[in-house]
C-alpha cells in the first residue's frame, strides 16, 4: 500500500438520539485527512470508560421502521379488488382497438 494516502481508521460512535440507541464501530471519520470532513467535534465517554468521537444520525436499525417491525404493507390485492368493482370485472370490454 502507498504510504500517506490513506485515511486514519478508528474508533466511532454512532448515535441515534431519536431512539436513545448507541453503538460503537470503526470509521474513517476517527482521524483528520484531506479528504474527507475530519474528526466529529463532539464526543462521548463509553461503557468501557474511554473517549470516542461521536456522529449523530437520524434513523438507525432502533428507529428504523423495517427493523422496529412498524413497516407498514401495502395490500395491493385488495386495490386490484376495488378497481375491478369501480370499473367492472371485465378486462377487455368496449373500447378497444378493433
Amino acid at each position: 500500500m502507498k504510504k500517506d494516502i490513506h485515511p486514519v481508521y478508528g474508533p466511532v460512535v454512532y448515535r441515534d438520539k431519536s431512539a436513545d440507541f448507541a453503538f460503537l464501530t470503526r470509521s474513517t471519520l476517527a482521524g483528520d485527512h484531506p479528504q474527507g470532513p475530519g474528526v466529529p467535534r463532539e464526543t462521548v465517554t463509553w461503557t468501557d470508560g474511554n473517549t470516542y468521537p461521536v456522529v449523530d444520525v437520524e434513523i438507525s436499525s432502533a428507529s428504523h421502521p423495517f427493523y422496529t417491525g412498524t413497516q407498514r404493507v401495502v395490500d395491493t390485492a385488495g386495490r386490484v379488488e376495488k378497481f375491478r368493482r369501480r370499473y367492472g370485472a371485465g378486462g377487455a370490454q368496449g373500447g378497444g382497438a378493433r
